[in-house]
């Protein structure tokens, strides 16, 4: 055979990805450095550097510790433990594998998510002496969540209870009990010895009993070809393809069904159809394309698709809605916020969604189900999720690719979160719907948001700056400038002045006592308002009259409301007149100008006073309170 023929087969052959887990010391690493080495895939430098470090930093005394092939990080080796997820790539005559050795923590759940996520296969291990704990079931859990639907449980550590039938059967048998309500087709049980090499690339002599296969040939012969959906066609645009005036393919990875020349197919969310004239792959031209192969393809009508969008056959259409139900994994350190807009990334298509409701939260440890208002770090739990835009989508369980999401952060655009879609949700069930309960509240109060909810979404105190002071003392320049600073720090923030107001609001009234009287009532219950909304109001007006400014605190509320006082005297305000008001005044053309022809009343008990030309200093100390 000479190279070319050497590579075009080595080329056909088809890969495997699967990922191993298990308890501490369970020996998961030793397991996959033992079937490198006994394969012979090792490279005589990494023989040399093994047997080298083994004398050095191994944990399996005068043995080679086959474990230091993928804890590659310091401290893995120096604890003798995985932390992060080690990627390790092989192949034999019959098969090419892509390893995920991943750590065996509780708090490492979201690295074994990662490395599990394109497996069609995981080996979790047991010790023979300890049989099936709670790490075990932990990983099963996981395993099935992921919907691996080949799970290997190797029993490793057999030379250490004298290779026992028994001990094997009862570990067997206790794990069977535990899988029955998991949804894992395909459950195969293997005792080996990863130290020692027993049923790990042969069969071993030492478990005669023992009459399957060794870890080795299972991988080599198991089939999981048969996972990939080929009945339903699933297309997401990755992009349209233009390289000439006379070409217009559509390019991305099939994930799922096979799409072939000639078939009619439909274009979502338009649902516009066509038939397919030309198909082309990595290899050139095709008759077809099927999963998880990237290609494009033509169409013989010029219909509008574009990034984001799927192609599919017409008889076998998924799910378009913005409301469904899902299992999510919490990634991030930081606890999840339930009022956070985050960006959903599914397939090809983006856009932002909301997480309704968390109906429960699973123990991953017991299975038990409790209920929770957040996830912190590696939680797990069932959610229901509402998009801005409808996705395209079919449950998990019947299509990994077109089921499974994650969740961005907006302001980090870290990845927060992953998802595995149950199915869409009818919106009669949603929790955004109206409960007898909640219609007694809005009879009641007007409102199901809560003040400390609004606090919480808006990040800020509602309450009311009320600016007072002579015509000329600064009220506007500071209010303007306050409202400015909160804007610019993220807050929600309102400003009212006496010519904005009195040109709708309060058109109809004048500046008699009376009028303004209610000119300011009107104002404050707008205020009011525009607090229980969870905005910050800042009103700048002259307001005289000492009972009218307390009447607006009580409207407003006493916990809402802070005066600010500007301490100016009439010449000083007369000075920064940019509206000539005095002038008019003086001359008779303007009446009640308070200072002029009306008393102001200073008040009794401002919470802030600022003097003449420090709004600067006044700014700071408003902006202090806040």
């Amino acid at each position: 055979m000479d190279i070319k023929e050497f590579l075009d087969q080595d080329q056909k052959k088809d890969l495997l990805r699967l990922l191993t887990a298990g308890s501490v010391d369970d020996g998961k690493s030793t397991l996959i450095g033992r079937l490198l080495y006994d394969s012979k895939k090792l490279y005589d430098d990494q023989l040399s550097a093994l047997e080298r470090d083994s004398k050095r930093e191994g944990h399996a005394g005068d043995e080679i510790d086959y474990a230091l092939l993928l804890d590659g990080l310091k401290a893995e080796r120096e604890q003798g433990i995985t932390i992060d997820v080690a990627y390790r790539y092989f192949s034999t005559s019959k098969r090419k594998f892509i390893i995920a050795d991943t750590p065996g923590h509780e708090q490492y759940t979201r690295n074994m998510i990662t490395g599990g996520s394109t497996a069609s296969l995981a080996i979790l291990l047991a010790d023979a002496r300890k049989g099936v704990i709670t790490q075990t079931k932990r990983h099963t859990f996981l395993a099935s969540l992921l919907g691996i639907k080949h799970v290997v449980l190797a029993v490793n550590k057999m030379d250490l209870v004298d290779f026992s039938k028994e001990v094997f059967d009862k570990i067997c048998e206790d794990y069977r009990a535990f899988t029955m309500t998991l949804d894992i087709p395909d459950i195969t049980f293997i005792p080996v010895s990863a130290l020692k090499g027993d049923n790990v690339v042969d069969v071993s002599s030492n478990m005669p009993w023992y009459h399957g296969k060794s870890l080795l040939e299972f991988l080599e012969t198991v089939q999981v070809n048969a996972d990939y959906n080929f009945d339903d066609l699933r297309f997401p645009v990755q992009y349209v393809v233009r390289p000439t005036l006379d070409y217009r393919g559509f390019a991305g990875t099939v994930a799922s069904g096979v799409i072939r020349v000639g078939d009619e197919v439909m274009a979502l969310p338009s649902k516009k159809k066509s038939k397919v004239t030309g198909i082309l792959t990595s290899e050139g031209e095709a008759q077809y394309a099927f999963p998880p192969q990237s290609a494009s393809f033509t169409l013989v009508d010029e219909i509008d698709i574009s990034r984001g969008e799927m192609v599919v056959h017409p008889d076998s259409i998924p799910h378009v809605d913005r409301h469904f139900e899902a299992m999510l994994v919490w990634m991030d350190e930081t606890p999840m916020d339930s009022y956070t807009q985050f960006y959903i990334k599914h397939n090809t298509h983006s856009t932002k969604a909301r997480i309704d409701e968390i109906k429960y939260k699973v123990n991953v440890n017991t299975l038990e189900k409790s209920k929770i208002d957040h996830f912190e770090l590696n939680e797990i739990g069932r959610v229901v999720v509402t998009t801005n835009k409808p996705l395209i989508f079919d449950p998990y369980k019947k299509n990994h690719k077109t089921g499974s999401f994650i969740l961005i952060d907006p302001v980090t655009h870290n990845t927060v979160a992953v998802g595995m879609i149950l199915d869409k949700i009818d919106s009669s069930h949603l929790s955004a719907n109206i409960t007898d309960k909640e219609k007694e509240q809005i009879v009641k109060s007007g409102s199901l948001i809560t003040a400390e909810q609004r606090e919480k979404r808006y990040d800020q105190k509602a309450q009311t700056i009320w600016i007072t002071g002579l015509h000329g003392s600064g009220k506007n320049e500071l209010a303007y400038a306050l409202e400015k600073e909160l804007f610019d720090q993220g807050k929600t923030v309102v400003v009212f002045d006496g010519k904005s107001v009195r040109s709708g609001l309060s058109r109809e009234l004048d500046y008699s006592p009376a009028d303004r009287a209610e000119h300011l009532r009107r104002v404050a219950h707008i205020c009011k308002l525009l607090n229980d909304q969870g905005i910050i109001v800042i009103c700048s007006f002259i307001s005289p009259n000492e009972d009218i400014r307390k009447q607006v605190k009580e409207i407003i509320g006493e916990n809402r409301f802070k005066l600010v006082y500007m301490d100016t005297d009439i010449d000083f305000c007369r000075k920064n007149d940019n509206y000539g008001l005095y002038k008019l005044a003086d001359d008779g053309k303007l009446d009640h100008l308070a200072g002029v022809d009306e008393q102001y009343d200073v008040p009794e008990r401002p919470d802030i006073i600022i003097n003449a030309g420090e709004n600067g200093k006044g700014l700071e100390r408003i902006l202090g309170e806040i």
